[in-house]
C-alpha cells in the first residue's frame, strides 16, 4: 500500500526530473557506494594524505593498505604517493633514474618502481634455468641497489647504460642444493640504451612465458641474447652459466643465480684481497640502502610469503 500523498506527488508535474538530473543522481549514488564521496577533504585530500604519510615515515604496510580502500585512494596512490615513497626511500638512486626530475613520468609506473624495490619476485623454473620447486615471493627486510653492480651486468658495448642492480637474496633450498640468489635491477631512460638497441638489432624473441612480476610487461632473457657477461657471475658469486635474467621493455630486470658456497674465511668475514677491493668499490655514494631501523619492526612483520 503506498503511503499518503504518494500517488498525487508522483504525478506532480513539478516533481519530473530531466535525464540530466537524473544522470546526476545516479552519479551521486555510485559516488557514495564505493566510497569515494564528492568532497575533497578528510583521507582523499592529497595534501592530508602527504602529510600523513610523512609522519609515519612512508610506512609500506599502511600504503598498501590505503593503496586498495577504494577506486579513488588507488587512483591517487598509483599517480602520487608511491612516487614520494620512492623518493622518500631511495633519493639518490631515484635523482638518477630521472635526471633529477621526480615528477616525470617512469616506465612502467610509480607503483612498479615501488614493488621492484621492496619485493623479491620468487622464482620459477624457465628454458635456461630450473629448480626442484618454485620460490614464491616476499617482502624484503632490507635491500641494497649498487650502479657498481649494475655495470657488471652490462657488455662492453653497453657500458654507457646506468642500471642499478640489487644484491641477491639468498633462499637456501637444503643441504643437497646449492642457496638460490634472487635479485632485481632497474635501467634509467631504457627506451634510449644501448641495450634495448642490442636486443632490437639482435632480433630477440620476447619470451612466451615469461612476465615481468613488477610491471606485467613482455620480457626478453639476456642468457637467450648472449648478453650476459661473465662479470655478472663473479659480482653475484655465482658460476658462470649457472644464471639468468630478463629485462622487460620497461627496463625492469630480475634474475635468478645458484650461489658458491661460503667457504670458513668468508663466513668469519675474512674474504681475500681482491674481494675486500670489490667491496669497497660498492661504496658509492651514489648508491641506496633501502632498509631503516625505524621500519625493522613493520618489515620484520611483514616478511612473509605472498
Amino acid at each position: 500500500m503506498q503511503p499518503k500523498g504518494y500517488g498525487s506527488l508522483s504525478r506532480s508535474p513539478s516533481t519530473h526530473l530531466s535525464p540530466t538530473m537524473i544522470a546526476a543522481k545516479r552519479h551521486q549514488a555510485s559516488s557514495l557506494s564505493d566510497g569515494s564521496g564528492s568532497l575533497d577533504s578528510g583521507i582523499l585530500n592529497e595534501r592530508i594524505l602527504l602529510l600523513v604519510f610523512e609522519c609515519m615515515k612512508w610506512d609500506l604496510h599502511t600504503l598498501c593498505v590505503t593503496a586498495s580502500v577504494n577506486r579513488k585512494l588507488r587512483a591517487i596512490a598509483k599517480r602520487l604517493l608511491w612516487r614520494e615513497l620512492c623518493v622518500y626511500r631511495a633519493p639518490r638512486m631515484l635523482a638518477a633514474l630521472t635526471t633529477g626530475g621526480a615528477n616525470a613520468r617512469y616506465g612502467g609506473g610509480w607503483h612498479a618502481l615501488a614493488k621492484l624495490m621492496f619485493f623479491c619476485c620468487g622464482c620459477q623454473s624457465s628454458r635456461n634455468f630450473g629448480v626442484s620447486r618454485p620460490t614464491p615471493g616476499h617482502f624484503t627486510m632490507a635491500s641494497r641497489f649498487s650502479k657498481t653492480s649494475g655495470r657488471s651486468f652490462l657488455t662492453k658495448k653497453c657500458r654507457g647504460d646506468l642500471l642499478f642492480v640489487s644484491d641477491p637474496c639468498e633462499h637456501p633450498l637444503g643441504e643437497a642444493e646449492d642457496d638460490l640468489g634472487i635479485y632485481r635491477g632497474v635501467f634509467q631512460g631504457f627506451m634510449r640504451s644501448r641495450t634495448r638497441d642490442c636486443l632490437i638489432r639482435r632480433r630477440v624473441e620476447f619470451e612466451e612465458r615469461v612476465r615481468c612480476p613488477y610491471c606485467g610487461a613482455r620480457v626478453w632473457s639476456m642468457t637467450a641474447a648472449r648478453l650476459v657477461p661473465k662479470s655478472a657471475a663473479r659480482r653475484l658469486g655465482s658460476h658462470e652459466g649457472r644464471l639468468e635474467y630478463f629485462v622487460c621493455v620497461n627496463g625492469h630486470l630480475h634474475g635468478t643465480c645458484w650461489l658458491l658456497p661460503l667457504s670458513s674465511d668468508e663466513e668469519d668475514g675474512g674474504g681475500t684481497n681482491k674481494e675486500r677491493e670489490e667491496s669497497d668499490e660498492d661504496d658509492d655514494p651514489e648508491d641506496d640502502d633501502l632498509d631503516d631501523d625505524d621500519y625493522g619492526d613493520e618489515f620484520c612483520h611483514h616478511n612473509r610469503t605472498v
